[in-house]
């Protein structure tokens, strides 16, 4: 009875004060509030929690952080980093300490985490391909080079993203393809190749219910669309007058498609090379018209219940955030949250959006429904903020 007793007190205690006693005394919280903010130019991300909208650490020598993208494991405590100088990187947030890093390739350009958490895959450059990993020791499993044509040259690996059932899909820009890879075996990974999808397809997204993977296409106007429910039918061409068009303008910054908004019925995507945001049917995937915006749209993303999407722009434009409304269809807000605005993602339920300023070295925290500014975060050129609400989403 004494040792019941003693049990049930010591568990009173946990509850009451939040603390094991006999661990660190550190304050027990889950992870479902925080988040990465890549450190850019320094080679180091904050960790960050969303509630009290403050910095809990900093974590260094990330390598190249200068296009580093983040996913998370399933259960939101491990991020992995992409580094564009092929570092693969496991950061427990909870610690705030870094787990482990490989130089997994010469040149990388993004990653997934597979449906069950269990496999890494980063999409590289240099060698062309995508090299898989266990998510828990970052030990090497499957090697995928992106050969072509029948010289075997090796393609440049873009777009890549999870998909439902173990799979990846990713793009090959130097030889216009889209493969599916299966990973249901890690080590003997199945691949579906579709050849002659367009011209340099340079990124691609997929839809958040993994139907639907779409690549941009750098060389040439139009979209290449891939039904996943449907993959007997092909590669289909999509939006045949979408892209660089007749009358271009120079395009300081490519747009990425994983910034597009998917709400409802309806896509919102940036215009390459244009002032405007598109408006596309997701049924029939036709246009239905377009959005006169103050620069070439880079990131053209929803808020989570859909009803605003936020736009931000390439240099020289790039100190403003628009707000559409997507019932009207119309600019509703005009923001300038600071120099070199690179990424916004919002909190999970969509009440507040953080902005990222890379040259004023700040991140800002607005009120989505008010606009106005709530606080604002010191960091060292940042760029890519990350929740770990993504750990749930298919494609993030």
């Amino acid at each position: 009875m004494h040792g019941n007793m003693l049990v049930r007190c010591c568990l009173l205690f946990i509850v009451l004060t939040g603390h094991i006693s006999h661990a660190t005394g550190d304050t027990l919280r889950g992870t479902g509030d925080m988040g990465v903010v890549i450190e850019r130019a320094s080679g180091s991300v904050q960790i960050i929690e969303t509630t009290g909208r403050t910095s809990l650490a900093q974590v260094n020598g990330l390598g190249d952080l200068s296009h580093a993208s983040i996913v998370y494991s399933r259960d939101a405590r491990y991020a992995y980093v992409f580094g564009r100088d092929g570092g693969l990187t496991k950061i427990d947030i909870l610690k705030g300490k870094l787990v482990k890093r490989v130089i997994q390739s010469g040149n990388s350009i993004g990653g997934a985490i597979s449906q069950n958490g269990r496999l890494l895959a980063v999409s590289n450059y240099t060698p062309g391909g995508v090299k898989v990993f266990d998510a828990h020791s970052l030990e090497l499993v499957a090697d995928i080079p992106a050969t072509y044509g029948k010289q075997g040259k090796r393609s440049k690996v873009v777009g890549l993203v999870d998909a439902p059932g173990q799979k990846f899909v990713f793009s090959l820009y130097d030889a216009g393809e889209i493969w599916l890879a299966d990973l249901s075996k890690p080590t003997k990974p199945k691949i579906k190749k579709f050849r002659n999808v367009g011209n340099q397809p340079y990124d691609g997204l997929i839809s958040d219910d993994g139907r639907h993977y779409i690549a941009g296409l750098f060389g040439e106007d139009g979209l290449a669309l891939l039904d996943m429910w449907n993959i007997n039918k092909g590669v289909k061409r999509i939006l045949a007058h979408y892209g660089r068009g007749q009358k271009k303008l120079p395009v300081y910054k490519m747009p990425h498609l994983e910034g597009w908004a998917m709400t409802g019925d309806f896509a919102f995507l940036p215009a390459v090379g244009q002032h405007e945001v598109l408006v596309v049917n997701r049924h029939n995937w036709q246009a239905k018209k377009s959005i006169k915006v103050h620069g070439q749209p880079v990131f053209v993303m929803a808020r989570p219940d859909g009803r605003q999407v936020w736009v931000n722009y390439a240099f020289p434009r790039n100190d403003t955030v628009q707000v559409i409304d997507t019932q009207s269809m119309k600019i509703i807000k005009t923001i300038k949250p600071g120099k070199a605005v690179l990424h916004m993602e919002f909190t999970p339920r969509g009440e507040e959006v953080w902005i990222s300023s890379r040259d004023d070295n700040l991140v800002s925290i607005y009120d989505t429904a008010s606009f106005e500014k709530l606080s604002s975060l010191a960091m060292k050129n940042p760029s890519g903020i990350f929740f770990t609400s993504r750990a749930h989403r298919i494609g993030l």
